[in-house]
């Protein structure tokens, strides 16, 4: 059963308190998802230490309940 936007942004949330995160269906079938995360904890991290925090948010589903996710990461800008 895919996993819908809802449970992959509490369990990215809830492991990144504060964290804004922006999904996208790439296909209609709630199993290829694209997320755009902007958290806090991101900051003095390079691309793929923001990545690893992200799947390790998602507790070992990505590629199995997960099928697909199209990943951009990003450090909260001060406007």
């Amino acid at each position: 059963m895919p996993m819908s936007a809802s449970e992959i942004t509490g369990m990215i949330t809830a492991a990144l308190p504060g964290a804004v995160v922006e999904m996208t269906d790439l296909a209609g079938d709630n199993d290829h998802w694209a997320a755009k995360v902007t958290a806090p904890q991101f900051v003095g991290k390079n691309r793929v230490q923001q990545h690893k925090m992200v799947y390790e948010a998602l507790d070992g589903r990505m590629g199995g309940v997960l099928h697909a996710l199209q990943l951009t990461t990003a450090v909260p800008t001060s406007d």
